[in-house]
């Protein structure tokens, strides 16, 4: 039996830190996601809207911290759809190996 090495693999390694502050750049078009620990991301708004199936073009509007958990964010748009980005989302997953090696 043969595995392949693209397949997802569990990772685990990330400890759990409350997100702190959850904002749009829009001269980036990205999201910036800080956490308590100090630690912060820069999420591209593509790949947000790919994984929510967020259609169209429509401009995010207000961006806010899960209230309960602190665990991740709610990104509004002016077309009355929600993405939801989860803790996992921004820091558990590995970046993407470029295609050069």
């Amino acid at each position: 039996m043969t595995t392949s090495t693209h397949l997802k693999k569990p990772f685990g390694t990330a400890k759990m830190s409350d997100v702190a502050r959850a904002r749009y750049l829009s001269w980036e078009d990205a999201f910036d996601g800080a956490f308590e620990d100090g630690l912060s991301f820069l999420e591209p708004h593509r790949t947000i809207r790919k994984s929510n199936g967020i259609a169209g073009e429509a401009p995010p509007l207000p961006v806010e911290i899960e209230p309960e958990t602190r665990s991740g964010a709610f990104v509004h748009y002016d077309n009355s759809q929600t993405a939801e980005v989860s803790w996992a989302f921004i820091r558990e997953l590995p970046p993407l190996q470029s295609a050069r090696k």
